[in-house]
């Protein structure tokens, strides 16, 4: 009995003596520590006993911060419990508490939205020891969309711009874009988040430079200190929008705090991960593998949302992302499925400035098709060493590159008028290839445009049938055919007169059919 009441005060002894957290007031590090204040660190170190086991009292239990031993009802809970940012008290936030309270269809889809994501979120947060306010920025960036893209070209939930997801190391390509993966971009959210703390010593001036830049904070405390002002986020000058920005989510934050204050209802989110990482070896469809996971092809990009194409390129993106319980369902139909290829593309590049046209008949598959599956608009030729998607071959077996998955990208340049055009060739006569060089065109093309061979010479004065673009056409001391309209080549038709010569890659079959054949002396 003596043993057992011992073994009690241990263990109450040993609960008043776990190592705290700070409390809500106290500013936290990006490491998880109570932040420049050594004193505040001190009162709130754990407490070891050095002699003898002894009972401790109700009044001192009170005045421990006792870590609760329950775990949270649900994520809700678990966010509530990691708040750690000084509280925004401001009419501001009024103002956006009113704002949201009075949505309360879209506070609705935010949050079920945020369903699929926010566990993964706070795991992040809590392992690299951050205030779980941050989870709520989602709402705040893009209303937690990892397909949005702002007015800036900024992508994803969390928002990044082109130029700050590549120093984070997040991949933008012809394949994927990293800005908007769940685990790249919360990541990449999260150094960046740490880096500004760092900076700024202040989560509220680390908002506000995630929102407005590092620099522009810089600069703004620069010129408050020379003038004499605080520095503060409150009491700098900044832009409206990054006035409302730490505003914004102070009001989540409340509202998340205490729904019932304003009549608002939190969707369930289960205190559980959403979904598992699945690794990839081999190329594989997005159809495949959403098939295989008993899933939706849309739930499944919901997940995986960086993804461009219609396949999976294992060398740049060796896991995806399925729903916890369609994770094991995928990994027993991967194993048993054996029916030929898993994937049905393949990447080709592009050996040289090519017509949409062109470069479909070489990939094997209609000019509107390659257009969709790799974004092509319109009166727009292909540059040389971009990288298509293209059907892959039934005997293709080798996989596509890692160095092309990560790396490959797709230019565009617009696609020359040409304009029938006939020029003299000199009084002294000229070969082919002399007017070929002089309007910087193939021989090939002169030869075939007149039905003369490359090694033919045309008489002096004798007019030569060129298709020259618009503006050399224009400029050059040529005489446009009265017979011939001036005409864009249409891409799509077969019968349509030929592109620019330096981009020219139809064969003789593709004369226009209206040339009219020049005759010359022999």
């Amino acid at each position: 009995m003596r043993l057992l009441h011992l073994l009690m005060l241990a263990s109450l002894l040993w609960l008043a003596g776990c190592a705290t957290t700070a409390t809500p007031e106290t500013p936290v590090a990006a490491s998880g520590k109570p932040a420049q204040d050594p004193d505040s660190y001190a009162r709130h170190q754990p407490l070891y006993p050095s002699g003898p086991l002894r009972p401790i009292t109700a009044g001192q239990t009170r005045s421990q911060a006792v870590a609760g031993i329950d775990a949270p009802a649900d994520l809700w809970d678990r966010i509530r419990r990691g708040f750690a940012m000084p509280d925004l008290d401001s009419e501001l936030v009024a103002d956006r508490e009113q704002w949201y309270a009075s949505r309360p269809d879209y506070m609705q889809r935010m949050t079920e939205r945020s369903r699929k994501y926010l566990f993964h979120i706070v795991e992040e947060l809590e392992r690299r020891g951050m205030p779980t306010e941050l989870a709520l920025l989602p709402y705040i960036e893009s209303a937690f969309n990892p397909q949005a893209v702002s007015s800036a070209k900024a992508a994803g939930m969390w928002q990044f711009m082109p130029a700050t997801g590549t120093y984070f190391d997040l991949k933008q390509n012809a394949f994927r874009d990293d800005r908007r993966d769940v685990l790249a971009s919360t990541r990449a959210a999260l150094d960046y988040l740490q880096k500004l703390y760092g900076m700024f010593g202040d989560w509220h001036l680390a908002l506000a430079a995630y929102n407005w830049g590092e620099g522009s904070v810089a600069r703004a405390i620069a010129k408050n200190e020379k003038l004499g002002l605080g520095t503060t986020y409150p009491e700098l000058s900044m832009p409206a929008e990054t006035r409302l920005y730490v505003p914004k989510l102070q009001a989540v934050k409340n509202i998340v705090a205490d729904p019932d204050r304003f009549s608002a209802e939190l969707p369930l989110i289960l205190n559980h991960p959403y979904f598992q990482s699945v690794e990839i070896t081999r190329d594989i469809d997005v159809a495949l593998v959403a098939s295989l996971a008993g899933i939706r092809e849309e739930d499944f990009r919901a997940l995986n949302p960086s993804l461009h194409k219609p396949v999976i390129l294992a060398a740049g993106m060796p896991r995806i992302l399925l729903p916890w319980d369609n994770a094991q369902v995928f990994r027993r139909n991967l194993q048993a499925h054996s029916e030929g290829q898993y994937a049905s593309w393949t990447v080709w590049t592009v050996p040289g400035n090519m017509t949409v046209a062109a470069a479909a008949q070489h990939a094997g598959m209609s000019e509107a098709d390659l257009r969709q599956v790799n974004g092509i608009p319109p009166r727009m030729m292909i540059k040389a060493g971009s990288a298509l998607m293209v059907p892959r071959a039934a005997t293709t077996r080798q996989d596509v590159s890692s160095h092309l998955a990560d790396n490959g990208q797709i230019a565009f340049t617009p696609e020359i008028v040409t304009r029938r055009t006939t020029v003299r060739a000199g009084k002294r006569g000229e070969t082919v290839a002399a007017i070929a060089r002089r309007y910087k065109v193939s021989a090939a093309d002169v030869a075939d445009w007149n039905d003369v061979k490359t090694g033919s010479r045309f008489k002096g004065g004798e007019a030569v049938v060129m298709y020259l673009p618009v503006r050399l056409a224009a400029t050059s001391l040529a005489r446009t055919s009265p017979r011939q309209p001036v005409a864009a080549a249409p891409a799509s038709k077969t019968a349509a007169k030929p592109r620019a010569p330096i981009a020219r890659t139809a064969t003789a079959s593709a004369r226009p059919a209206a040339k009219t054949r020049v005759t010359r002396q022999r």
